[in-house]
């Protein structure tokens, strides 16, 4: 997680300086729960400026100050200001919801999150409820779009996208990592009771995958979703999970033998290079095409891959590939 500091600049005496240090630190430790103005822009996307315009017209929120004076905000303040955004896309003019309470801008815009079919505002719903750590509204959101769209659609075009805001919020320190736990693990459950409730036997030409992380990877969600898609398409899936070891897979492998690897690199701390790790599975098994996905594989420009080897980059691209050999 990164933290911010509050290192207060003087031109006091060396022992004032010290004590604005101390303060600093004091800050550090005791707002690190609370969220900044920086926080408030990264989740709402309301620009820093116009946050402080809206406070300063219509009085809509009152920021606290630290011991350093630095601005800050409680959870019920980020709640309210992402509802706010949500009302403001809709067109609602932010005079009209300055004059609404509280409760009333919660109550239209859960009205708004239930009734809109816009993916933006189904995965601003969802960061609120991560936020609130609110299981059954999570659940809830989820439920309703996969009822409408299905789960590849709803994964595709809301959890992924959704995700992928949350990674940033991530590397801005604006969340912690008890939120991408409980996201993840809810996620996950959701991906494995829909793979238990296809009803899709194989076809009869089917190909065999067999599907895996790397020995200390964990991040399995793109790997469950690519097993979702291939069985409801009638493919065959082993599916091993996470942190497989070399020497298991080439057992695995000559007890199989799969027509594709599939395997995600996301972990950027893995026990083996890359590029040696991807080198190692084409020369193991040189005549089985081998699909390779993952941060640490499709934002790499440098790799060289091997003519068994093959880049997934996105889910449309996997369909790609599957319609090219189930021809």
């Amino acid at each position: 997680m990164l933290f911010r500091s509050f290192i207060s600049m003087s031109n006091f005496s060396e022992k004032v300086s010290d004590n604005n240090k101390q303060d600093a630190k004091r800050s550090k430790k005791d707002y690190r729960d609370k969220y900044f103005i920086k926080d408030i822009e990264n989740i709402t996307g309301i620009k820093a400026y116009t946050l402080r315009i809206w406070e300063q017209r219509y009085g809509m929120l009152v920021p606290k100050r630290t011991d350093t004076n630095i601005r800050y905000y409680e959870e019920e303040d980020l709640k309210y200001m992402m509802n706010i955004a949500m009302l403001n896309a809709n067109g609602y003019k932010i005079s009209r919801i300055a004059e609404m309470s509280r409760e009333e801008v919660q109550r239209r815009t859960l009205s708004i999150s239930e009734n809109s079919s816009s993916h933006q505002h189904q995965i601003s719903a969802l960061s609120t409820a991560m936020f609130d750590f609110d299981e059954k509204e999570f659940n809830k959101i989820l439920s309703i779009n996969i009822l409408k769209l299905g789960m590849e659609e709803t994964t595709v075009n809301i959890i992924f996208p959704f995700l992928q805001h949350v990674g940033v919020l991530w590397l801005s320190g604006t969340i912690h990592v008890a939120h991408e736990h409980f996201i993840t693990n809810i996620i996950k459950q959701r991906m494995f009771v829909a793979i238990d409730q296809l009803n899709v036997l194989p076809n009869a030409n089917a190909k065999k995958f067999l599907l895996f992380l790397p020995n200390g990877e964990n991040h399995e969600l793109s790997l469950l979703f690519a097993s979702f898609m291939l069985r409801s398409r009638g493919q065959k899936v082993t599916y091993l999970g996470t942190s497989t070891p070399l020497d298991d897979l080439n057992k695995i492998y000559k007890l199989h033998n799969p027509d594709v690897v599939f395997c995600a690199i996301t972990n950027a701390n893995s026990s083996m290079p890359v590029q040696v790790y991807i080198q190692t599975l084409a020369r193991n098994w040189p005549n089985t095409k081998i699909l390779v996905t993952g941060t640490q594989v499709v934002k790499r420009r440098d790799l060289k891959i091997p003519s068994n080897c093959r880049v997934i980059t996105s889910p449309d691209d996997f369909l790609v590939f599957l319609d090219q050999i189930t021809r």
